[in-house]
């Protein structure tokens, strides 16, 4: 009965607040990952973990190639221009990322350049400039899983790094799935080592183990905050 003696200009006010927050929105990612299933999978697991529509992250793999800049290249595009078979208009994301490992890549350095270069310049569909984010690892994806376990502070090779991990998830092998899930509890650990990394170098360095997975998980698991 108080609800319908209050005037009505306020009621109505307090009706718009109470639905705002309920349809809150939130960043809208578009990832596009080197690998065709070790990272998609991954990503795509926290995705369901934590409920982010699709409409608000797309994880993706280059269907250009693995190269560095064949990855980038690949995610401009999709920006740009939208897949009209995976539903994507263009320009309908708040920010791309793409994810990708040093290995022996030749494009590597120039992949990093070309996002930083890119950063910001592009405009989405709400005339917002787009946050152009390189995540890349050193040397391999593997390293970030890795980080869950133990300490790396000197130069690996990708085979170094993959063997390793076999020690702590018995039968890894690259393309499987659920990694998010077996490693999922001990993401403290792995964020705070893959932390110190950053403060010791850098992706541009290329040489020493560095990986920014950290920061784009991070984003995923507090998105809808």
């Amino acid at each position: 009965m108080g609800k319908d003696n209050q005037p009505k200009h306020r009621q109505a006010a307090r009706d718009l607040k109470r639905r705002a927050a309920v349809r809150k929105p939130y960043e809208r990612l578009l990832i596009v990952c080197e690998g065709e299933k070790t990272e998609p999978q991954y990503l795509r697991e926290i995705q369901q973990a934590y409920r982010l529509a699709t409409a608000h992250v797309q994880v993706l793999h280059s269907q250009i190639g693995t190269e560095p800049q064949q990855v980038l290249e690949y995610a401009l595009t999709v920006f740009k221009d939208g897949d009209r078979e995976r539903g994507l208009h263009p320009r309908e994301f708040d920010r791309v990322i793409v994810v990708f490992d040093r290995d022996e890549h030749r494009t590597y350095h120039a992949a990093l350049a070309q996002a930083q270069a890119q950063n910001g310049k592009l405009r989405n569909d709400n005339g917002v400039p787009v946050p152009i984010e390189a995540v890349a690892s050193v040397p391999c994806f593997e390293l970030w899983l890795l980080l869950h376990f133990e300490d790396v502070l000197a130069p690996l090779h990708r085979h170094e790094a993959q063997e390793r991990l076999k020690v702590h998830l018995p039968g890894y092998e690259k393309g499987g799935g659920s990694h998010w899930h077996a490693t999922q509890v001990r993401l403290d650990d792995a964020t705070a080592r893959a932390s110190h990394l950053a403060a010791l170098t850098n992706a541009f360095d290329g040489t020493q183990p560095y990986t920014a997975m950290h920061e784009l998980v991070s984003r995923l698991v507090h998105l809808k905050d």
